[in-house]
């Protein structure tokens, strides 16, 4: 995608207890989608899983705007992640560093955009359950994959393949 205009996408994660079955997603403007679900995880391993997809998933898009309701998310990605790493995966208090993996995969992520001459992912925070639409169809996303997750199954479902776009003009059935 080549447009100068913004493309905003909105990501979600969720946990059916803390840690226990973890459903991640995102959900762009123009209806396009992705979930997941692990049946292990954390919500904070939802909400990295969901940005780190949206990304990857729009490695071509120019102006990516990201809009999550997790200010976890957001600070890992802008403002800890690297210091993290430059501490050998310590904390600034020196404690051992939480989800390396993702802050790992997170990083190359953000260096392919900049390898590739691609700004920055714009992350935008919103507030959850309160009316955002795109927010409230990432969650239902999120939601619905945590729930496979408590049914053991370990997966994932994206427009990009075989599945439909939603209609983002409405909110979803569960009204969140």
């Amino acid at each position: 995608m080549t447009s100068d205009a913004p493309y905003i996408v909105a990501t979600d994660g969720a946990c059916k207890g803390n840690p226990g079955p973890t459903g991640w997603a995102w959900v762009a403007e123009d209806g396009h989608w992705a979930a997941g679900s692990l049946v292990t995880g954390t919500n904070n391993i939802g909400e990295l899983l969901g940005l780190l997809k949206a990304i990857d998933d729009h490695r071509d898009v120019a102006n990516l705007v990201v809009q999550a309701d997790s200010k976890y998310a957001i600070d890992t990605y802008t403002k800890w992640m690297d210091g993290h790493r430059r501490r050998g995966w310590k904390t600034s208090t020196g404690a051992p560093t939480k989800n390396v993996d993702l802050l790992e995969q997170l990083i190359e992520a953000r260096d392919a955009r900049r390898a590739a001459g691609l700004p920055d992912v714009v992350l935008e925070h919103v507030r959850g359950h309160s009316g955002h639409v795109l927010n409230a169809w990432a969650d239902e996303r999120a939601v619905r994959a945590s729930e496979h997750a408590a049914k053991g199954i370990a997966s994932a479902w994206s427009s990009l393949g075989a599945q439909d776009r939603i209609d983002v003009t409405t909110r979803p059935k569960n009204g969140r």
